[in-house]
């Protein structure tokens, strides 16, 4: 166990002070953020305060302090933290929300959240040692094949393969006649299920996974104009609103 100083060292850690990982099927945050506005995702999210308990808002509920939770798809929440947290994006390609809530303890249900306390060791273990990117992806995915072994309720398969090709196919243009016709439904009804197995539209989930191809590359080392001609968006005025839109926050607190 790392030594009280070293610990309260990395919870006052800086602005700026970052991990972004992108990889199929997940995203991997963990940073100091401050407060973010109000804001929703495309994809369940799981968070964890690093070092301490942080004030989380869920839609128009009260604030409540928690260590860890699980945000479902498209429920807007905000939050107050003063030291690193941790955030796992899981796409539908790797499940729902619930493949999440294992890797929760004592979690109470909460407008489309889950509260409470939960597994934050292996986050802060990669905020602090910052692996390889190989290994990262290796401990990330051994995390999230063990709780999604655990979890009840599987994603549609036919959503989930839909999920799963939007990613392969990075910012190129797909119809949704197209991604319907490879799940073998009528567009209609593939927008209707996958809104209802995701949480979001579909529209808005593709929105989300070229948001993720200008992350990856800001996170490698991109310029924020670059990141966000190579992900399609028209400049970096339309990226930023993209992202605080996404986030809460602009791109500058968080990349």
């Amino acid at each position: 166990m790392a030594p009280p100083a070293r610990l309260n060292e990395r919870a006052a850690a800086k602005p700026g002070d970052f991990l972004w990982h992108v990889d199929a099927g997940w995203s991997l945050f963990a940073g100091t953020l401050g407060r973010n506005a109000p804001h929703a995702h495309s994809a369940a999210v799981y968070l964890a305060g690093l070092y301490d308990t942080f004030r989380l808002r869920v839609a128009d509920g009260p604030w409540r302090t928690c260590r860890a939770a699980v945000v479902r798809a498209g429920t807007p929440y905000e939050f107050d933290v003063g030291q690193p947290l941790g955030v796992l994006y899981l796409e539908p390609s790797m499940g729902r929300a619930e493949a999440l809530a294992p890797m929760l303890r004592e979690g109470e249900e909460v407008r489309g959240a889950l509260i409470g306390s939960g597994d934050v060791g292996f986050i802060r273990e990669l905020f602090e040692r910052r692996p390889t990117a190989s290994d990262l992806s290796a401990i990330t995915a051994e995390m999230l094949v063990a709780a999604k072994a655990r979890t009840r309720r599987a994603m549609d398969a036919r959503i989930s393969r839909a999920a799963e090709l939007l990613q392969s196919l990075g910012d190129a243009a797909c119809p949704v006649q197209e991604i319907a016709s490879a799940a073998g439904m009528s567009p209609s009804r593939f927008q209707h299920l996958f809104t209802a197995e995701v949480g979001v539209p579909f529209r808005r989930y593709r929105s989300w996974q070229r948001l993720r191809g200008a992350i990856r590359s800001a996170a490698a080392g991109a310029s924020l104009t670059e990141a966000a001609h190579a992900a399609g968006f028209a400049d970096q005025a339309h990226f930023s609103r993209a992202f605080r839109a996404a986030f809460g926050a602009p791109p500058s607190r968080g990349l």
